[in-house]
């Protein structure tokens, strides 16, 4: 099974095809039997939403190992703001979308250029947070 998606190796639309784990992942076992969108031009891959009723559509576009990096990177600290409890998980996003001024998702990001600016973002959500969490803190120990 084929289907096209934007690689971003090969900055094109290509006819990725769909792989198994053994593929992607041969030293994986535990991730053999996981669904990915391969691009056989450049080899880089993308995985799926494979806990959904959609197991294989694809999480966004093939990125390369850095943007993989770079996105797990922003995950990181994306997923800290609402796991904190300072947002929600929608108010996050919607911060996001705001500033980048359309729908963010982290699997539609094409390159580090783009990846580097939702960090930036992020980063300064996370640190805005943060400081408020602090200025609450302090003024409760005040208060005792």
């Amino acid at each position: 099974m084929t289907s096209s998606l934007y690689c971003c190796g090969c900055r094109a639309d290509v006819s990725a095809r769909l792989v198994d784990g053994r593929e992607v992942y041969p030293h994986r076992s535990d991730l053999a039997d996981l669904p990915f969108w391969k691009c056989d031009a450049c080899g880089n891959f993308v995985g799926c939403h494979h806990k959904s009723a959609e197991r294989t559509r694809p999480l966004g576009c093939i990125p390369t190992p850095d943007l993989k990096r770079a996105r797990r990177e922003i995950h990181r600290l994306l997923d800290s703001i609402w796991t904190e409890g300072w947002m929600s998980r929608r108010e996050v996003y919607s911060a996001i979308s705001d500033d980048i001024g359309h729908e963010y998702h982290t699997g539609d990001l094409r390159s580090l250029d783009e990846a580097r600016k939702v960090w930036l973002i992020v980063n300064d959500l996370a640190q805005q947070c943060s400081s408020a969490e602090d200025t609450r803190s302090r003024s409760r120990s005040q208060r005792t």
